[in-house]
C-alpha cells in the first residue's frame, strides 16, 4: 500500500506542471469550510435535494440546481469553477476517476485541517479541538511576513472567529479579520458602510459571520495594499451544512463561486495582480455520505470526512482542467507549494513536499 501511494504522488509531480514562478508572481489561497468533493464534482446530491428533512422549498431548489447529468448539475451550482476554470486551471479531487486529495491530520475537523494547510504539518498532538488556543506552529503566511519581499504584504480574512488564533496574529503580525471584526485604520467609503452594515445584519452563528462581509473586506483590502499573499476563508457551507439545511449550503456554494468569480476579475483588471496572480482553493475537511445525513458531520468517526479536493488557476498553472487519471495529493504539500511559488525557503519542519513547479 505504502509503495502504491509512493508511485500515485511520483505521478502526481509529473502530472501537476505548474510553471515555475518569478519574484513578481502573488498567490491568494481561498478554503471553503467542509464543502464536500460530492457537490463540486457532481453537483446536488439526489439524495438530499429532493429530502423534505434538509430541504424546504424543494422545487425552487430543484428548479435552480438539478439538471439530469452530473456535468449539467455542477455547472448549474459552480459555474465559474465548471465553465472557466475548467478551461484555465486544475481540479483535483474527484476520486470517482481515481483523483485523491486527502488529509494527513487524523482528526477531520477545522483547526486541524487549517492548521494541516497552513503549516505544511499535521498536529495531532497539540491541535486536538476547535478551542481557542494559539497556534504553537509557524503558518507560511508568518514565515513569508517575515521576510523582506513579503513584510507588510500579507493578509488574511475569515468568517469564523478562530482564525486570528489559527494564525497566531499576536506572534505573527500578520493582519486578521475575521469573525465580527470591523475593518480600522485610514479606512474608505466602503469599509465604513460595511463596518455598519454588519452590525446590523444578524448572522445565525455566534462564531462565524456571513461569508459577503469576509469577501469585500478582503477585497477592499486587496485594493488599498495590494497583499502578495492573501487567505480568504469563507465558512457558511460549514455550518449551513451542520444545520441540516442543505437548501443554504448549496446556495451557498453558488454564492462562493460568485464571489471567487469576481476575484479573479478584479485580479485580471488590476495592474498588481494581473497575469501574475495563483489561485489555491480547497477545503479543511470533508463530510460524511453514508448514512445519509452524516452529511452534516466530519470528524475521525465520519468515513470520508478525510477526502478534500484542490483548484488552482492563474499564472503559470497548465489548464489540465479536471483531472481524469489516477493521483494521490494531500493537504500538507499546499504550504510548501505556495512558499517555493513565492520563491521562499521551505522549512525543514514542514513535513509535506511541494508540488513540483
Amino acid at each position: 500500500m505504502k509503495n502504491k501511494i509512493l508511485l500515485l504522488m511520483a505521478a502526481l509531480v509529473a502530472f501537476l506542471k505548474i510553471s515555475a514562478q518569478d519574484s513578481d508572481t502573488k498567490v491568494i489561497l481561498i478554503t471553503l469550510d467542509g464543502y464536500r468533493w460530492q457537490e463540486l464534482f457532481t453537483g446536488a446530491d439526489p439524495l438530499l435535494i429532493g429530502n423534505k428533512d434538509y430541504v424546504h422549498e424543494m422545487d425552487a431548489l430543484k428548479e435552480a440546481f438539478w439538471r439530469e447529468t452530473l456535468e449539467e448539475r455542477r455547472e448549474a451550482l459552480m459555474p465559474f469553477f465548471w465553465t472557466q476554470v475548467s478551461k484555465m486551471g486544475q481540479l483535483h479531487g474527484n476520486r470517482n476517476l481515481g483523483s485523491k486529495v486527502n488529509l494527513t491530520n487524523g482528526m477531520w475537523f477545522s483547526y486541524p485541517g487549517y492548521n494541516e494547510i497552513l503549516t505544511g504539518t499535521a498536529d495531532d498532538k497539540n491541535i486536538r479541538s476547535n478551542d481557542k488556543i494559539e497556534n504553537p506552529n509557524t503558518t507560511i503566511l508568518e514565515q513569508y511576513n517575515n521576510t523582506s519581499e513579503g513584510k507588510g504584504k500579507v493578509a488574511a480574512f475569515g468568517s469564523w472567529d478562530v482564525f486570528p488564533f489559527i494564525i497566531n496574529e499576536k506572534r505573527s503580525g500578520v493582519p486578521v479579520n475575521a469573525g465580527f471584526e470591523t475593518a480600522t485604520g485610514n479606512l474608505n467609503e466602503r469599509e465604513k458602510f460595511l463596518n455598519e452594515l454588519q452590525g446590523q445584519v444578524p448572522s445565525p452563528w455566534g462564531s462565524v459571520r456571513l461569508d459577503a462581509f469576509t469577501h469585500h473586506y478582503a477585497l477592499e483590502h486587496m485594493k488599498k495594499e495590494h497583499p502578495k499573499l492573501l487567505y480568504i476563508s469563507y465558512g457558511e457551507t460549514d455550518d449551513f451544512a451542520h444545520d441540516g439545511e442543505y437548501q443554504a449550503y448549496l446556495k451557498s456554494a453558488h454564492n462562493t463561486d460568485a464571489l471567487i468569480k469576481e476575484l479573479w476579475n478584479f485580479t485580471q483588471q488590476d495592474d498588481f495582480y494581473k497575469d501574475q496572480t495563483v489561485f489555491i482553493v480547497t477545503t479543511d475537511h470533508g463530510r460524511g455520505t453514508e448514512p445519509l445525513d452524516t452529511w452534516r458531520s466530519h470528524g475521525a468517526d465520519i468515513k470520508g470526512a478525510d477526502q478534500v479536493w484542490m483548484v488552482t488557476f492563474g499564472k503559470g498553472i497548465q489548464p489540465l482542467g479536471e483531472v481524469k487519471q489516477e493521483e494521490q495529493l494531500f493537504s500538507n504539500q499546499f504550504a510548501p507549494t505556495i512558499l517555493k511559488i513565492l520563491n521562499t525557503s521551505i522549512p525543514k519542519e514542514i513535513k509535506g513536499q511541494p508540488l513540483k513547479i
